[in-house]
């Protein structure tokens, strides 16, 4: 089952060993780890990515739940973002990509109090106790959720709500005096340029999501060959 993982640790040192832990259980076929991130809680509210370039097999953070994630429980003003993890910026803030609810979002926020430190994963997990027995022995705390499927009906609403604003200025122009009419000209060609980025974002995640699940097959696929045969 595709679930998002997150483990709340004391300090970095054990968060460390808690990453290493979950790739040794990968590498031992227990579970497969799509994405990962170390995220610190500073004293100061601030959260800091203790993330470099190996960031599992999807390669980039960018337009997954877990970069999604990251936005969420430590996104600005609270989030200073390391040279080696500076390319993520532009994914943290899809909030309809997280695909977990609030509740888990609010306990996990909770726990991940100043000087905490969390390794948040996207995994392929069957049963849960070869992680938790693992991460409780390095004193972690664990928060699951399996991930919902992806749609795109939220964002659709969004694009028709301000596709409907748009017609409706156009409208307006069309009856108005000069002077109205170039305020109005303002208001849809501001409008003409966002829809046109809200646009280009959906094609953008849409483009993820197939590079992702297409990463993430091939990746169970390698796994299931490099087992011995029975």
């Amino acid at each position: 089952m595709d679930r998002m993982l997150v483990v709340v640790f004391n300090n970095e040192s054990k968060a460390y060993e808690g990453k290493k832990a979950l790739m040794q259980l990968d590498g031992e076929g227990s579970i497969s780890v799509y994405a990962y991130a170390v995220l610190a809680k500073h004293a100061d509210g601030t959260s800091t990515i203790k993330q470099g370039d190996d960031v599992g097999p999807l390669g980039t953070l960018v337009g997954t739940s877990v970069g999604s994630l990251i936005g969420l429980l430590g996104g600005p003003p609270g989030l200073a973002i390391g040279a080696a993890a500076g390319s993520l910026a532009g994914g943290f803030f899809d909030l309809h990509n997280v695909r977990i609810g609030d509740d888990f979002i609010d306990d996990v926020g909770k726990a991940l109090t100043p000087n905490k430190v969390a390794v948040l994963a996207e995994v392929d997990e069957d049963w849960t106790t070869p992680v938790d027995t693992r991460m409780e022995a390095l004193g972690g705390t664990v928060f699951r959720r399996a991930l919902s499927e992806v749609t795109d009906t939220v964002n659709q609403e969004e694009l028709t709500a301000m596709k409907a604003d748009l017609a409706q200025f156009k409208a307006e122009q069309a009856k108005s005096d000069a002077d109205r009419q170039a305020k109005i000209r303002e208001k849809i060609n501001h409008l003409t340029s966002r829809i046109q980025a809200y646009e280009q974002r959906i094609l953008d995640r849409r483009r993820a999501a197939e590079s992702q699940a297409q990463a993430k097959a091939q990746r169970l696929r390698k796994k299931a060959d490099a087992r011995p045969s029975l």
